[in-house]
């Protein structure tokens, strides 16, 4: 619902590639804005109050070279809507953080989860390397 996982995944990307990566998320329905995405993102510095969920619909661009889908739906959809375009399309299992439960800090972490494993895939799939600023 482009509300968790792939906006997620496109700050990480930006931050990891300013100006570099021409990168945008979108999900297979609108959902709305999550308070723990803005909580853990925060924390490494990434402000998330601009992103506005979208769906692929909402996408006006085309012609991406890397299409990254976090969940079956979303892979599905990509496939669906890329059979007939040149482009490159991964599924990248990852868990869903909305589905955790206990206490405030319980659900954080699993959260916090899903941030470290994607910020871990795109510096492996992109081959991020620091520069003197990171």
């Amino acid at each position: 619902m482009n509300s968790v996982r792939s906006p997620m995944a496109e700050a990480l990307t930006q931050k990891l590639f300013p100006g570099r990566i021409y990168v945008r998320s979108a999900g297979v329905r609108e959902g709305k804005t999550d308070p723990f995405v803005d909580a853990v993102m925060s924390e490494i510095g990434i402000d998330m109050s601009r992103h506005q969920p979208k769906t692929f619909e909402d996408l006006d661009e085309s012609g991406f070279d890397l299409i990254v889908s976090l969940a079956p739906e979303a892979h599905h959809k990509a496939l669906e809507m890329t059979r007939t375009e040149a482009v490159d399309v991964e599924y990248w299992p990852t868990m869903d953080p909305t589905l955790a439960t206990g206490s405030r800090e319980q659900i954080l972490n699993e959260y916090r989860a899903v941030r470290d494993q994607l910020m871990m895939r795109i510096k492996k799939r992109l081959d991020w390397s620091p520069t003197a600023a990171d």
